[in-house]
């Protein structure tokens, strides 16, 4: 047959070069049992169940942890949100009473001013016064003074004086007492 011819000629060929033929090559231990090796495979199924386990079991337990977490934030978004909205009507109230005092003040910066402006129109008025008495001061004196020797004499002329000689002249009212007529 033609494998045992092959086989004659390696032969031959390894007789030639004087060495030795070459080991033959590793075959499988001996036979076993094909229970043991589907032991492994299950046991490696077992492991690889008893992990899911596991990972299953530590999902769970953040799932659970981060629902908790979800929740206390929930609460504390809730507090915050009440208090802010607090804060935000606290603030608009304040807002409002400073609108208020600002209007207010507006309207009585407004009268100060009215008044202010009326003020000064009247001390203007009072210097424009002022300023004209002491322009005339002169003349009103002179005036006065002439008003009241004026109503001396007109005491005196009521009383019985009689200044009306003493307008001609002495020499005639010397004449005028002797009884000379001119």
């Amino acid at each position: 047959t033609g494998i045992t011819a092959l086989v004659q000629i390696a032969s031959h060929d390894a007789a030639a070069d004087g060495e030795a033929p070459a080991p033959p090559p590793a075959t499988w231990d001996a036979y076993q049992k094909k229970g043991q090796e589907s032991n492994g495979v299950i046991a490696m199924m077992d492991l690889l169940v008893a992990d899911l386990d596991k990972e299953m079991q530590e999902m769970e337990v953040d799932e659970k942890e981060a629902q908790a977490d979800y929740e206390a934030f929930m609460e504390d978004s809730k507090t915050k949100r009440a208090g802010d909205s607090q804060l935000i009507a606290d603030k608009e109230s304040t807002k409002a009473d400073l609108e208020g005092e600002l209007e207010k003040d507006e309207v009585e910066r407004k009268d100060l001013l009215k008044q202010g402006m009326d003020k000064a129109e009247e001390l203007k008025d009072v210097h424009l016064e002022c300023d004209w008495l002491l322009s005339n001061f002169d003349a009103r004196k002179s005036a006065r003074a002439g008003e009241v020797d004026s109503l001396k004499k007109a005491k005196a002329v009521l009383s019985g004086a009689d200044y009306a000689l003493l307008q001609r002249g002495a020499v005639s009212v010397r004449r005028h007492l002797r009884g000379v007529q001119p």
